[in-house]
């Protein structure tokens, strides 16, 4: 798995031209890894026609261990929907105090009010 897909790029001159995107999470997802190289293909097209390419390099770095893989929350807008669908069947089944703000942990909140079920 890696985090980083590199574009390198050689031209008639022999000059060399490198691109790269950082992913916000390491994968192995072929469609990923290509659609990146595409995007910086692209962004790299006006300079490619005008210098001329003679190579073409596609590279996956910023490599991670795919044993651990910290799943993603759904924080897309689409699908706040199913975040706050998780977050209260957490609570439902673990209580309330099972998940908080990572800026909250190690504080005291005080005496807190429990909720009764309706």
């Amino acid at each position: 798995m890696g985090r980083t897909v590199v574009l390198r790029l050689r031209f008639d001159d022999f000059s060399r031209a490198t691109r790269s995107h950082t992913l916000c999470r390491a994968t192995a997802n072929t469609q990923t890894v290509l659609d990146t190289a595409r995007a910086l293909l692209r962004a790299a097209m006006p300079m490619i026609e005008r210098r001329g390419v003679t190579l073409v390099g596609v590279a996956v770095g910023n490599l991670d261990d795919d044993r651990a893989v910290q799943l993603a929350l759904p924080f897309e807008r689409q699908r706040a929907g199913a975040l706050d669908a998780a977050l209260d069947e957490l609570r439902d089944r673990f209580g309330s105090s099972a998940i908080t703000r990572a800026v909250l942990l190690g504080q005291d909140l005080g005496p807190s009010v429990p909720l009764l079920r309706e």
